[in-house]
């Protein structure tokens, strides 16, 4: 037994010396995109989400606003509220900012002609042009020992909405087919880091990178990921102690990938942040389900459910963590 081990509660994530937490965050920063990659600043895509935003702000600090670019990559399913909030943050840490809209190497692609045709073959009267979707996993399955069940969800114009149970080839051809937008985004932001020898500052958080919740060499194509350790419930810490924009700080945390309205946590998590970010530091730090299961208000066979589910999703997601395999011929 680890008698260093804190007793399980629900502040057990707290921040208690912030400042420390970013200036060493920021000196390995520099560190890393100065002396090791010998590049002179930093390209940041934006989106007005908490996970970039606080990572803007971070590199900001770091570097200084002088030296980094950030960039927003809107396409034809974006939310106008993304650009906005995005703009807003920029100027409010004094960084340049542009606009690079990817919609077009979307259409080139075929990305949104494959999505909805695959979504066509499950929802019939699926009209692209008036409806809108997304890909849903209800909530009531991750207390269950078993693998997330995906549906997509049909929006009509009436307001009316019809679920269906995507087939596994229908729902790859999905995240095939939008899994362009985020590698599209990554071409745009190493065009610009590369014209200006900057390095790519990812923006995943945590459980972003753990979980797989992330599209290999799109938003998960960077040189280095700041918050890359950071929970969650951390991230908003820091966002409130940088002056991050409360509207950001206010906005759920949304995929933005689909037509439809869609959170983080019906997409991927299947629970708030809050909850998460409690339940996967338990399972990380081997805290039994004993223990948190007081504190969580929960039954030790849910823990015991969410903690199977945690190692499954970071045992199914190892390939996107993978880097290319080289090592085939040793002479």
């Amino acid at each position: 037994m680890n008698i260093d081990k804190k007793p399980f509660s629900r502040d057990i994530l707290h921040l208690d010396k912030i400042d420390e937490v970013i200036e060493n965050i920021c000196t390995k920063l520099k560190e890393d995109v100065y002396k090791r990659f010998r590049r002179y600043g930093g390209v940041i895509g934006i989106s007005g989400g908490i996970d970039s935003s606080v990572t803007l702000a971070i590199a900001a600090k770091a570097f200084g606003p002088e030296k980094l670019l950030g960039i927003m990559l809107p396409e034809t399913d974006s939310s106008p509220e993304s650009e906005f909030l995005a703009r807003e943050l920029a100027n409010k840490f004094g960084v340049k900012n542009i606009v690079e809209n990817i919609s077009g190497a979307l259409d080139g692609f075929g990305c949104y002609t494959r999505r909805d045709e695959a979504v066509k073959s499950v929802i019939p009267e699926y009209d692209p042009g008036v409806n809108k979707m997304k890909v849903v996993i209800p909530q009531e399955f991750v207390n269950k020992n078993m693998p997330p069940v995906h549906f997509v969800s049909v929006i009509f114009q009436d307001g009316s909405e019809k679920r269906a149970r995507l087939p596994m080839k229908e729902y790859l051809q999905i995240v095939a087919a939008s899994n362009f937008k985020q590698r599209s985004r990554a071409n745009m932001l190493y065009y610009h880091a590369e014209a200006l020898n900057y390095a790519v500052i990812g923006t995943p958080n945590k459980h972003e990178v753990q979980q797989g919740f992330f599209v290999k060499y799109g938003d998960g194509a960077a040189d280095v990921m700041p918050i890359g350790n950071l929970y969650k419930t951390q991230v908003y810490q820091i966002a409130k102690y940088l002056g991050v924009p409360e509207a950001i700080i206010k906005r759920t945390p949304t995929t933005d990938t689909y037509t439809a309205e869609q959170t983080q946590e019906e997409f991927f998590y299947q629970m708030p942040f809050e909850t998460m970010d409690l339940l996967w530091y338990g399972w990380e730090n081997e805290y039994a389900p004993s223990e948190v299961a007081p504190v969580m208000k929960m039954t030790e066979d849910e823990v015991e459910n969410i903690y199977k589910n945690f190692a499954r999703k970071q045992k199914t997601t190892e390939y996107l963590r993978t880097p290319p395999l080289h090592d085939y011929y040793r002479g």
